[in-house]
């Protein structure tokens, strides 16, 4: 696809949605399949490790922690080894129980769409849910009790309105498919997708303060800022009552 074609193409992607205008000819040449020479390429390493990083900077040492939707416990086995933390993990999948088990993580075997019931009020210094909140029936309440029984809550999850998705569901039609969002309509676990302005909005009204936030955004990880609802992949953000 040639460099006129796409540059035609921003007036028309601008009148069908305006933050779509503000795209550069180079990002809707990568999407289009266009690269042109001497282009960075994200690096798919560091898609892969950044919010772990960010959070082992964030966590004092010896904090209190809870990782909901823990997995395999890595996270937290890092936390132990690195900042001394006391934590625990919850996690449904039997398999992933067992591997954090065997790292010597505890973990509480719970649904998390039924709630933290078990759990008292402010026994968590820090509660994490990593790439977690949109798989769950119930988004907002475990929100809110991520904020019940922790001092400050860690929450990431891939920004449906990054550009890249919003052109791939324009040109093709059909649910995108891209790096942080991998999967097909009917194999994904993502069932409440969200984008990083609907999350802004929930914070604002429900009186949440947001402490710090960071993005991953053109293959670097940097602060959110303004404009960060178009631009950013990833999101990870500090809140607190």
């Amino acid at each position: 696809m040639s460099k006129e074609v796409i540059e035609a193409l921003k007036p028309l992607l601008a009148k069908i949605d305006p933050a779509l205008g503000k795209l550069t000819r180079n990002e809707i040449g990568k999407a289009l399949g266009y690269v042109p020479a001497g282009t960075e390429v994200s690096d798919e390493a560091l898609r892969e490790r950044w919010e772990d990083d960010v959070i082992l900077r964030i966590i004092p040492e010896g904090a209190r922690v809870l990782d909901l939707g823990c997995g395999d416990g890595q996270l937290l086995e890092k936390l132990h080894r690195e900042k001394n933390v006391s934590g625990q993990g919850v996690e449904l999948n039997q398999a992933d129980v067992f591997a954090a088990i065997a790292r010597g993580v505890p973990v509480l075997q719970i649904d998390l769409d039924e709630g933290l019931k078990e759990l008292t009020n402010d026994c968590f210094d820090y509660v994490v849910l990593e790439e977690t909140l949109q798989t769950l029936n119930r988004p907002t309440a475990m929100l809110q009790e991520m904020l019940r029984v922790g001092r400050r809550g860690i929450v990431s999850f891939p920004n449906f309105g990054y550009w890249k998705v919003r052109l791939d569901l324009l040109l093709s039609g059909r649910m995108p498919v891209t790096e942080s969002l991998p999967y097909r309509w009917y194999d994904t676990p993502n069932i409440h997708l969200l984008c990083l302005q609907d999350f802004l909005d929930w914070v604002k009204q429900q009186k949440v303060k947001i402490a710090e936030a960071h993005v991953l955004a053109d293959g670097e990880v940097r602060p959110m800022r303004d404009g960060d609802n178009l631009y950013a992949e990833q999101c990870l953000l500090v809140v607190e009552r």
